[in-house]
């Protein structure tokens, strides 16, 4: 008998992924094909899971008569505004009663989240269709589940990634800039976030997610100023692919160390303020990352002063927030950082992936640091 080593399931990709211009044009098309690879023959019902403004952005993109001659037929869902145990048992109770072949994911993070989380709750293929360009929720394996108040609550790993992924460029360019904004600050987190967890790896595949985590920053860097000044523009569909696919591709080849570290933890734990709720994810993980470089900076590490010196630059030229009054924190108080700081450093939070001990106080220190100049350290 032979001793056998399992190593983690990865879920890398969407089984498919279509990008282009009015691609939604297609989605007849693509419905049929996918009703036929997952063993759905004749399968032509699909409900549709969105919020109210990205449902009005998805209808002014398709093709009735195409989906009419097809004899396909697309059934709305309740809108939801987010993913919540209570928008789950409404989606549930739709599906009950529609008896659906195919759920379709149309919108943001978290009207994605709850899409991919119900489909596979309900044993159903789904198909995400982005219509902002600021998570790659569209992309990963994975649900974020947050209270009726908007805080986070939990996360789902799930099996597999979406049966099918539309990328249609002109949908996305309907959303508010300030999306893509906040969907650079979510992406480039990658490699602060890969790097310090994950950067000496032996692992040949968290290896190849680390440096891809690399490149992304770099392209970032590069083309996000001119891609924000050119809406629509060859540069600006790099940028798109960048933080809605090169992302998502990133965590599900690299796995959970990859995907999450300290930034996404301060934003987990900033969700738990009810002053922060007019930020966006991105945006709340683009201030966790000079959070996290601030902590890698106590321990010494002249790196990581270097690097928020230039992320700092950086978003000031994109429009990124860099302290908590850009997150429209100003007047929090000492009470709720200390709160904020002690749900981050949790014992199941995903600070501890740091390779060093965090505690809340330190925490507290570098979100009250985050513009200090370089030099400045916390005994």
């Amino acid at each position: 008998m032979t001793n056998a080593e399992t190593l983690p399931m990865l879920a890398i990709a969407p089984a498919q992924l279509l990008r282009g211009q009015g691609i939604l044009s297609q989605l007849a098309e693509h419905l049929l094909s996918l009703s036929e690879q997952v063993g759905k023959q004749g399968g032509k019902k699909a409900l549709v899971v969105s919020g109210a403004a990205a449902k009005s952005a998805f209808e002014a993109k398709l093709d009735t008569s195409t989906l009419e001659a097809a004899e396909i037929q697309l059934i709305y869902a309740p809108t939801i505004k987010g993913c919540t145990e209570a928008s789950l048992a409404t989606l549930h109770h739709a599906i009950a009663t529609h008896q659906p072949d195919v759920i379709l994911g149309v919108g943001g993070g978290k009207v994605l989240d709850t899409a991919k989380l119900i489909a596979y709750q309900s044993k159903l293929p789904i198909v995400t269709i982005p219509t902002t360009a600021a998570t790659c929720a569209a992309w990963t394996a994975l649900s974020n589940v947050y209270t009726p108040a908007g805080a986070f609550d939990y996360d789902v790993s799930l099996p597999r990634c979406p049966n099918m992924m539309l990328v249609d460029y002109d949908l996305i360019a309907t959303a508010p800039q300030r999306t893509l904004v906040a969907g650079i600050g979510d992406a480039i987190a990658k490699w602060y976030e890969a790097s310090v967890s994950s950067g000496h790896s032996d692992r040949t595949l968290v290896i190849a997610a680390v440096q891809e985590a690399r490149i992304l920053r770099d392209i970032l860097l590069q083309k996000s100023e001119e891609a924000i000044q050119n809406p629509q523009s060859a540069v600006w569909q790099e940028v798109v692919d960048a933080t809605v696919c090169l992302a998502g591709a990133i965590g599900g080849l690299g796995g959970a160390n990859c995907r999450t570290v300290a930034a996404h933890a301060i934003h987990n734990g900033l969700t738990h303020l009810p002053q922060a709720y007019g930020t966006l994810h991105g945006e709340k993980v683009a201030y966790g990352i000079l959070v996290q470089l601030r902590l890698e900076e106590f321990q010494g590490n002249a790196l990581a002063a270097t690097s928020r010196q230039q992320l700092l630059k950086f978003y000031d030229r994109i429009g990124l927030p860099k302290t908590l009054s850009d997150l429209g924190l100003k007047d929090v108080t000492l009470a709720e950082l200390e709160t904020v700081a002690a749900i981050t450093c949790q014992p199941n939070s995903d600070i501890h992936r740091m390779p060093f001990e965090v505690v809340p106080d330190r925490v507290l220190a570098a979100m009250v640091s985050t513009t200090c100049p370089v030099g400045i350290t916390v005994q």
